[in-house]
């Protein structure tokens, strides 16, 4: 057993201990005690947290990174985003893998310790078992067209089933938003998660006004697009409602699943994800990133909708640093505290994505996946200071993050 002492503990799940003590044996966390303890590990003046928690990445897309400009309009990215993807449709092409074993490296570095990964192709799984990274890898479907939604689906199940079994790493299914997926194939992807024992999902909503002209008119850029590439289904009726009401009255929305952005939710669709027990993962550099706008974060949190962060994919965003983008939700929510910030970049996060039990906070019993951030002198909020923005080189991991493995759900 190695017991570290800091002049700072965030154990997340309670409040910061000064100088506090944190044992750890074979990989798991023994205890967390108040000053005064012999410790081992003196670290002096840094803060103590549990590794970061990034709820949303597409890691598969790190190839595109600083390759599609920023954007005014969010049709006007995502055109150039999918012309670069055709480029490249091989998924073993090199340069696809190793972009995206350096964003997993960079992620690490930057204190995160558990990914929600969004990929089309599974090409990133073997990726993050060789990197040791915690992750929940969803493989994403696309397909608005409406054909063979149960093949697909079955194929997607099949892919799944075939990776080997890793720990650390579990997977399910995800539909990709509500203009790029017919109803058939929502039903179908739902069936499948009950299928398989309610597993977590995740799906991006809300995310643009395109979206919300789409659903409610049937009209707009995101008809013209799909229009454009052959995939568009005449069957298809406007629901004449919001994303969030959408999603729910085709019965996909429960508290398994994660939605993704939210930047247009308006009140009525948050009291329904508070109510339903959704987590809202809120990626706020890549929304500004993609013009759709920033989210209205401290809305979220006055109407006590949880809220945990993600980077969104290097195509969208300047590096996968869970930091940066704390220090980005604080200048866009000055009123939300620091501790609430923290929460969802680690707790929040965690229990969204299925590793609560494991991750997200400084508790005996959890995955000793810690941090420690140095902290400058004169610093007397570190909370606050853990919000403003830390550079990878400020962070240390305490020990190997692969001293310990979860132990395989079942």
């Amino acid at each position: 057993m190695i017991r570290f002492s800091a002049d700072w503990i965030l154990p997340i799940s309670d409040a910061p201990i000064g100088r506090g003590v944190v044992a750890i044996d074979e990989g798991r966390i023994v205890s967390v005690e108040t000053g005064g303890s012999a410790a081992d590990v003196a670290l002096g003046r840094v803060a103590v947290l549990p590794g970061l928690v990034n709820a949303h990445a597409h890691l598969e897309l790190s190839y595109l990174h600083r390759r599609i400009p920023p954007a005014e309009r969010f049709l006007d990215w995502v055109r150039p985003m999918l012309a670069a993807r055709r480029e490249r449709p091989a998924v073993d092409d090199k340069a696809i893998l190793h972009a995206a074993q350096e964003g997993i490296r960079q992620a690490r570095a930057a204190g995160t310790a558990l990914i929600g990964d969004v990929t089309n192709t599974l090409v990133t799984v073997p990726l993050l078992r060789e990197a040791e990274m915690a992750a929940c890898v969803f493989h994403e479907l696309i397909g608005f067209a409406g054909l063979n939604a149960d093949e697909q689906v079955s194929n997607a199940r099949r892919a799944i089933e075939s990776l080997p079994v890793v720990a650390d790493i579990r997977f399910s299914l995800a539909p990709h938003a509500p203009y790029s997926v017919s109803p058939a194939l929502f039903s179908a992807i739902r069936h499948a998660l009950d299928d398989l024992g309610g597993v977590v999902s995740t799906v991006h909503v809300g995310e643009s006004p395109e979206e919300i002209e789409f659903l409610k008119k049937g009209t707009g850029p995101w008809r013209t697009l799909l229009e454009e590439l052959g995939v568009w289904n005449e069957a298809w009726q406007a629901p004449q409602s919001s994303p969030v009401e959408y999603l729910s009255d085709i019965g996909f929305l429960d508290a398994t699943v994660i939605a993704v952005h939210g930047v247009q939710l308006e009140g009525t669709d948050l009291d329904r994800l508070r109510a339903l027990g959704v987590t809202l993962a809120s990626c706020p550099r890549s929304n500004r990133y993609v013009g759709v706008g920033s989210p209205p974060l401290e809305v979220f949190y006055a109407m006590d909708v949880e809220v945990a962060f993600g980077t969104d994919s290097l195509a969208s965003v300047e590096d996968l640093n869970m930091f940066a983008e704390l220090a980005e939700a604080r200048r866009i929510a000055p009123k939300v505290s620091a501790r609430a910030l923290l929460r969802s970049a680690t707790l929040a996060g965690a229990t969204a994505l299925g590793f609560g039990d494991h991750f997200g906070s400084i508790e005996p019993g959890k995955r000793a996946a810690l941090i420690a951030v140095r902290v400058p002198e004169g610093v007397d909020d570190v909370e606050e200071y853990l919000v403003s923005g830390i550079e990878p080189s400020a962070i240390e991991w305490l020990i190997s993050t692969s001293n310990s493995q979860l132990p395989t759900p079942r």
